[in-house]
């Protein structure tokens, strides 16, 4: 593997400045390298802090949000400049100042952030200075610029991040699921699934989700180590479900023997897509030589962030609950299955993936729906279809992302009875109307909090 100094003896093209390519300007100007900096602006036009000369640059750093397509991205490339990931940069760097340091990974369409933060807290539980980073938390080159060198990465990857990575090896990757998302940026639901099982084949052990038909057929033709988990009884081999416990026959000395890993328990909440992701957490850690007992205590001590089947209130026996960063069907449908009654709160930028599966599967638990966003009239026409008789509610407000909100919970108050659940389970990306699904779910939870 090329020293970082090597790597870094022609000027850099960073592309991207966000939080990603922030993170890559520091580290350039850590090692006093030369780069200039491309950034896609709101209106789509290219902005840089140099003269859009390719010539003179041995390297580019590419942040994960910009498509392959991109003409910038062409004009590089027929130059003969090498196009690499920040995650590629930080393994190149790894191997030279950090070569014992483990990764681990995991990528889906849903449960992502969950899971990858069980995993950091099994690891901390452990004694392990580790971190969850990548697609959440912070970058991972700055994860590895950290000034005591970190025993364990654990990276949440996105299928753009692993679209645009070749150079990491994982002890182990897993995926949780993979379901129709970011169809506008793949261009079409089998290139984006190809994206997502290509972790594989970066990663010398496959946890895998046997419950999830996609993962199931597609990891088919993986010819390495494969561990797959369910929420039914293991096989030899496997991680899974004996009555209240999560039990481990894969990675004892013994396949015929089941050793308990955690009780249902010391899971909160213990909603089934939970409790895989727990059992996913817990096959990383244990690919890495984690110990039963950390597993439990790590994944006792983890508590859900904010945003994912957050209850704000229970108030006169409704359930209000912010699933903010439900931003795809296939999430929300995990909130809606939660509750028996629900007044769904739903709409936004539905990213090219179609509502139908959603509001098919959906429809026996909903009382009414509360719509937003963009893209809500294709949620409207599935309804039409599939749930006729529920009852739909459209709000726009003032048009300001608070005065939306607010009318969205009066409507929900008027309509809610006890039992009910109001849940904000949108199915769609926020930018629409909101700065974030985050800006969202607080705006969701500062209004349903003035009703008290």
């Amino acid at each position: 593997m090329e020293s970082i100094a090597a790597l870094l003896a022609r000027p850099v093209a960073v592309l991207g400045g966000g939080v990603t390519g922030k993170a890559i300007i520091k580290f350039l100007e850590r090692h006093g390298a030369e780069f200039d900096l491309y950034d896609d602006n709101e209106s789509g036009a290219l902005s840089t802090t140099g003269e859009i000369d390719v010539t003179h640059y041995g390297l580019a750093v590419v942040s994960p949000g910009w498509r392959q397509d991109q003409p910038l991205i062409a004009t590089l490339r027929s130059a003969g400049v090498r196009i690499i990931s920040e995650i590629d940069l930080a393994w190149i760097c790894k191997e030279e100042v950090a070569p014992h340091q483990k990764w681990i990974a995991l990528t889906g369409t849903n449960g992502k952030t969950t899971t990858i933060s069980m995993v950091e807290s099994i690891l901390q539980a452990a004694g392990k200075r580790a971190i969850a980073c990548a697609n959440v938390g912070e970058p991972v080159i700055s994860a590895l610029m950290a000034s005591e060198p970190y025993e364990v990465l654990a990276l949440e990857l996105s299928s753009f991040q692993i679209a645009w990575s070749h150079l990491p090896r994982f002890s182990a990757g897993a995926i949780l699921n993979i379901a129709e998302d970011h169809i506008d940026w793949h261009g079409s639901f089998d290139a984006y699934a190809n994206e997502k099982m290509r972790l594989l084949t970066l990663a010398d052990c496959a946890i895998l989700n046997a419950d999830d038909v996609e993962v199931s057929l597609r990891s088919a033709a993986f010819s390495g180590e494969k561990i797959f988990y369910s929420l039914e009884t293991p096989a030899p081999g496997e991680l899974g479900l004996v009555e209240e416990l999560l039990i481990d026959r894969a990675f004892g000395s013994d396949p015929t023997t089941a050793e308990v890993i955690a009780e249902l328990a010391d899971i909160t909440p213990q909603v089934p897509h939970n409790v895989s992701n727990a059992l996913a957490a817990a096959g990383l850690a244990l690919a890495v030589g984690i110990a039963h007992s950390d597993i439990k205590a790590g994944l006792a001590s983890f508590k859900l962030d904010h945003h994912r089947l957050e209850l704000v209130s229970d108030f006169e026996g409704i359930s209000w609950v912010n699933d903010s960063k439900a931003t795809n069907p296939h999430a929300a449908i995990a909130g809606i299955l939660s509750h028996t009654s629900v007044i769904w709160i739903a709409g936004g930028l539905a990213k090219g993936a179609s509502m139908t599966a959603l509001v098919k599967r959906a429809a026996p638990r909903l009382k009414a729906v509360i719509l937003i966003g963009t893209d809500r009239e294709l949620i409207a026409d599935a309804l039409a279809i599939y749930a006729p008789k529920i009852p739909i509610y459209r709000c726009d407000g003032d048009g300001t992302a608070q005065g939306i909100m607010e009318e969205v919970v009066s409507k929900a108050k008027s309509l809610a009875q006890t039992g009910d659940a109001v849940l904000l389970a949108p199915a769609c990306a926020s930018m629409d109307q909101f700065t974030s699904y985050a800006h969202r779910g607080e705006l969701f939870a500062s209004s349903v909090r003035e009703l008290n």
